[in-house]
């Protein structure tokens, strides 16, 4: 593979929430076209090449096998972090490592992408439904979604996708509040938005409203 003719990774591809998120989603159209730029070149000279850390964007998604964030985004060694939890589900370690990657890092936008048919909200759904609350730590991923699930109406017959966007934007909206975003998301120095992804077409679409 030729050396890549894209945008660079890191920083300079970002720098602002509105650019930074403007790239994720021309590499989401890359990838949707099938012309991606940086997905085929995985090899360690690839990786040695990318040199320092200077991620434009965090992405913060689910642990299904079908979503692979930097390849759907068509992003390159050293472009963005992901943190990755089922449904994508927030606690201390991920907030923790968002704070440090908007702090430390400079990481002006984060993006917390969902997608349709999650096993995860399923899961949550499934649970409210026949009063039977998984064991383990399962447990704790159903209590964080329900609320989403609530929200959207236990006995909706579409319950499942509109649990799903209730449940990105219910993650967005805490993030936007963590102690250590807030202050920067309201001097617009810092976005957190909410996505979904379409496993059926590969495209992300930008949920807005409540």
């Amino acid at each position: 593979m030729g050396a890549p003719t894209g945008p660079p990774p890191g920083r300079l591809a970002g720098g602002t929430p509105r650019a930074a998120l403007a790239e994720l989603l021309t590499g989401n159209r890359r990838f949707v076209s099938g012309q991606p730029v940086h997905g085929h070149d995985v090899t360690a000279a690839a990786a040695a090449a990318s040199g320092d850390q200077q991620p434009y964007a965090v992405v913060l998604g689910c642990i299904d096998s079908r979503v692979p964030l930097e390849a759907i985004f068509d992003q390159t060694f050293g472009a963005i972090c992901v943190i990755r939890t089922g449904g994508h589900v927030l606690d201390r370690a991920v907030c923790g490592s968002i704070e440090y990657v908007v702090g430390q890092l400079g990481v002006p936008l984060v993006l917390v992408l969902g997608h349709e048919r999650c096993g995860a909200v399923g899961a949550a759904v499934d649970a409210l439904r026949t009063g039977e609350r998984p064991g383990g730590s399962l447990a704790h991923l159903v209590d964080e979604i329900a609320p989403a699930v609530l929200d959207a109406g236990v006995d909706d017959p579409a319950v499942h996708p509109l649990a799903i966007r209730r449940h990105v934007r219910r993650t967005v909206h805490t993030l936007r509040a963590d102690d250590l975003l807030a202050g920067p998301v309201a001097a617009g120095r810092v976005d957190v938005v909410g996505g979904l992804y379409d496993l059926a077409t590969g495209e992300v679409a930008l949920l807005e409203g409540p």
